[in-house]
């Protein structure tokens, strides 16, 4: 029996705008942004197996690596998020959609969300 999966819907910023896409255009991040989607994808399916390990009443030395597996792929799609964000900082001026680049110190408090 499938679980329903609520789309994702970005959350306003304080000026009540959506903002700049996740990942820049530029053709090394697409492929990059094809990695962190698979990571994603992975994590996803983990946790699903996970979720589905603990409804069954699985012993927990097999749903622990699972969870573990999950936080570490979250977090390297995180990572690599954010490593997009600064790398798209200290390449580009302008802006994007109408919105204003990420600040160098909002860059720091996304890296810093993800310890």
């Amino acid at each position: 029996m499938g679980r329903a999966v609520t789309p994702f819907v970005p959350a306003p910023t304080r000026t009540g705008t959506h903002p700049q896409p996740l990942v820049p255009s530029a053709p090394d991040a697409e492929e990059q942004k094809r990695q962190i989607l698979n990571r994603l994808r992975r994590a996803y399916g983990q946790l699903g197996a996970s979720i589905a390990a603990v409804e069954a009443d699985a012993d927990c030395r097999a749903v622990i690596p699972q969870l573990a597996a999950v936080s570490s792929a979250v977090d390297r799609a995180g990572f690599a998020m954010v490593t997009l964000a600064m790398r798209h900082c200290l390449t580009t001026s302008g802006t994007i959609a109408g919105s204003e680049d990420p600040s160098l110190a909002e860059v720091e408090k996304l890296f810093m969300m993800l310890r």
